[in-house]
């Protein structure tokens, strides 16, 4: 879907904010890239949609070479989603998602038909929020209907540059679920920056590590990143919890369960599906005082996860 070949950014002082860049995003993927501050990341982003000119290399976005086309035509075309938010202050929340497709030639009725489906998509009920003004939400209230906007013209590709970094972690937390729940639901081809190596690896289907200078330093799923450092670098940026990490990208196997025979019902707590990571099982078994979880295949029983089952679990991914 997206395509970066060789693409670089080299300013008239000869600071090189990207060195030549490789890339690669499938249709419907979530890749985020991750970094310190200065190492290219948001410039990249912006390379995509030509906020910023590429000084080397072709940018494609489904076949097509984007480096040579209208900048502002192609920007319609793709959603765009930062921090700031950058929503208008005076006009109620379901104008300015209505911005957009106005912009595009939709009639005024169209426009606030999308907005208001829109608005309950990101979790906005549009009879309580539609009329509101962006100073009456909160931080992350605000956020959604910033990523409600980005979504307006229905983008086949969608671009956020640090989107959840200006709300405290709990929000952050809700609103990345609700933005993976609705990635799920869209298939929307995502790009997102951010400096946060715990939000990269929770969001992302695959992640690019970039170093100071502008260089890839490794590009993988968070598995790969967590499991096999490709440098120094990576290693020192993914950190000395790296196997707590792997908590998140790690799903249950019936090889970590134990038998479900011998255990009452009422000693199950709550239960959990088998496609659940060991960090949700393991938040699950904090949240009850049974010390276990059930674990199902769709409405089957298959077995009873532990903190032990976890420990042994997470021991076999840190040396497979």
């Amino acid at each position: 879907m997206i395509r970066l070949s060789g693409v670089g950014k080299t300013y008239d002082d000869g600071t090189v904010a990207v060195q030549e860049l490789d890339l690669d995003v499938s249709a419907g993927e979530l890749v985020v890239l991750v970094g310190p501050s200065g190492c290219g990341k948001s410039t990249t982003l912006k390379m995509i949609n030509r906020l910023i000119e590429p000084t080397t290399g072709t940018i494609e976005i489904d076949g097509r070479d984007v480096t040579g086309e209208d900048p502002v035509k192609l920007r319609r075309g793709i959603g765009y989603v930062i921090q700031q938010i950058g929503l208008f202050p005076h006009q109620k929340i379901v104008t300015n998602v209505m911005t957009v497709p106005l912009l595009y030639g939709e009639s005024k009725a169209t426009a606030r038909q999308r907005a208001l489906e829109l608005l309950d998509t990101v979790g906005l009920d549009h009879e309580t929020y539609g009329d509101r003004y962006p100073h009456q939400l909160s931080g992350g209230q605000q956020q959604r209907v910033g990523v409600a906007r980005a979504l307006a013209a229905n983008p086949p590709v969608l671009l956020m540059d640090e989107p959840f970094g200006a709300v405290d972690p709990v929000v952050r937390v809700r609103l990345q679920d609700e933005f993976l729940r609705l990635q799920r639901e869209l298939g929307k081809t995502v790009v997102m920056v951010t400096h946060d190596i715990d939000e990269a690896v929770r969001m992302g289907d695959r992640v690019a590590v970039f170093a100071v200078g502008g260089r890839l330093a490794q590009f993988g799923t968070p598995a790969e990143l967590l499991a096999h450092p490709a440098d120094a670098f990576v290693e020192d940026f993914v950190g000395a919890t790296k196997g707590l990490r792997r908590l998140t990208v790690t799903q249950i196997d019936r090889s970590h369960l134990e038998p479900v025979d011998g255990v009452a019902t009422g000693d199950l707590g709550d239960t959990i599906g088998l496609d659940a990571t060991l960090e949700e099982a393991l938040a699950v078994i904090l949240r009850s005082d049974k010390g276990m979880v059930g674990v199902r295949d769709g409405a089957q029983f298959v077995g009873v996860l532990t903190p032990n089952g976890i420990h042994k679990a997470l021991r076999a991914a840190l040396t497979a």
